[in-house]
Order: structure tokens, then C-alpha cells, then sequence
């Protein structure tokens, strides 16, 4: 009984509930279009709330200048003026060849042959580097593939080609060299001996192989 008297009072609650939200929304609803056309024919609408940094803000510059709200309702013919001076012209030269195309076709009939398609389709090959070097470079600058090749020399022989030379071979400035030659080093492969395999093993592989076969047996 308690049970079925709990479940009774859960239902009775939420019919109310959503009677009231319903009767709520009815009475929000109620003759909203004229209410919003009574609000929208006022002459003098309520302002929009302002804070208070605003507020301190307006009475500061009427304190220091008492008619500026008269100044700022009042037109200034002289900036009417000017902007009616304003205006702004088109020369787009790509729009007037279309034109005068048209004009001439118009004109004499003839549809000119638009150009033929490219008949190669073959994809033309990337650059070596990824990009398209440049022919002139100039002074201070370098490509990739010179920064690669002074880069190497370096590494393979540094008393030849110190910071200096390169600088001076390259025109750049020996500091930026310095800086490259300590951050950036080309790969270097090495080729292991054929007869020092066993030096490439792992320690748990070289373990394994110096064990007795009897032992790896049991």
C-alpha cells in the first residue's frame, strides 16, 4: 500500500508540473505578435543597461566639455560634403576584354576557336630538392643544395674547409656558418666488416652462442 501510495503522489506531481509548464508557455505566448509590434511602435525606447566603467566614462567628458552630447546630434554639413565626394571607380581590365569579345562577336558573328587542350598528359618530374631552385642567389643567402654541399666538405675535411673559407666561397656571414656547421650534419653510412660480424651481436645472442650444446640442450 505504501509502495502504490508513493507511485500515486510521483504521478499526481509530475501531471501538475507539466500542467503548469504548459499553462506557462500558453500564457508567455499569448498575443505575442501585437505585444512586439506595440514595443516596436514606440517612439522612445528603453536604453540598453550600460556599466559602470561607461557611465564614469560619459560623466568625465561632460565634465570636460559640457556640449558634446549637443555636438554629437548636431549633422556637420561639412563631413556630409565630403562624403558625398566619395566614389569608387572599376578597372578591371580582365572584365573589359570580356566585353569588347562580346562586342565583336556581336558584331561580326564569327565565334572565335577556343584554344585546344594540352594533348601531353605525362606528370612532369619533381625538383631534386622538392622545390625549384633559384638561378641567382644573392649575397647572404644560400640554397640546399650548396648548404648540403659546404655542409659535407666540412665533415670530411674540416682544416680545408673552415667557417671562413666557406664563408668567404659562399658570401655569408661566418657567424650564420658557424651556427649551420653546429646544428646540421649530413648522414654518414657505415659499412661493417665482413669479418667482424660477431661485434654486431646482440649480448643475450653472444650469451646464447659461447653456452655448451649440452647446456642449451637440458
Amino acid at each position: 500500500m505504501a509502495w502504490a501510495r508513493i507511485q500515486l503522489q510521483h504521478r499526481i506531481t509530475v501531471g501538475l508540473t507539466q500542467a503548469m509548464s504548459m499553462l506557462s508557455r500558453k500564457a508567455n505566448r499569448f498575443n505575442a505578435e501585437n505585444r512586439a509590434h506595440r514595443f516596436l511602435d514606440r517612439e522612445k525606447r528603453a536604453p540598453a543597461p550600460k556599466y559602470e566603467s561607461n557611465l564614469r566614462d560619459m560623466e568625465r567628458t561632460l565634465e570636460l566639455d559640457p556640449k558634446f552630447v549637443d555636438k554629437l546630434n548636431l549633422k556637420d554639413s561639412s563631413l556630409d560634403t565630403r562624403l558625398k565626394d566619395v566614389y569608387v571607380t572599376s578597372e578591371d581590365r580582365f572584365i573589359k576584354r570580356v566585353m569588347e569579345r562580346q562586342q565583336q562577336t556581336a558584331a561580326t558573328g564569327v565565334v572565335e576557336e577556343q584554344r585546344p587542350l594540352p594533348l601531353q598528359r605525362k606528370t612532369p618530374d619533381d625538383f631534386e630538392y622538392g622545390y625549384m631552385e633559384p638561378k641567382r642567389i644573392s649575397h647572404g643567402h644560400c640554397t640546399l643544395r650548396q648548404a648540403l654541399q659546404f655542409i659535407n666538405d666540412h665533415q670530411l675535411d674540416p682544416e680545408t674547409w673552415t667557417a671562413k673559407k666557406i664563408a668567404d666561397d659562399f658570401k655569408l656571414k661566418q657567424s650564420h656558418v658557424d651556427n649551420i656547421l653546429h646544428y646540421f650534419k649530413t648522414f654518414s653510412v657505415h659499412i661493417p666488416d665482413q669479418k667482424h660480424k660477431d661485434t654486431l651481436l646482440t649480448q643475450a645472442r653472444q650469451k646464447f652462442l659461447k653456452e655448451k650444446p649440452s647446456e642449451a640442450a637440458e
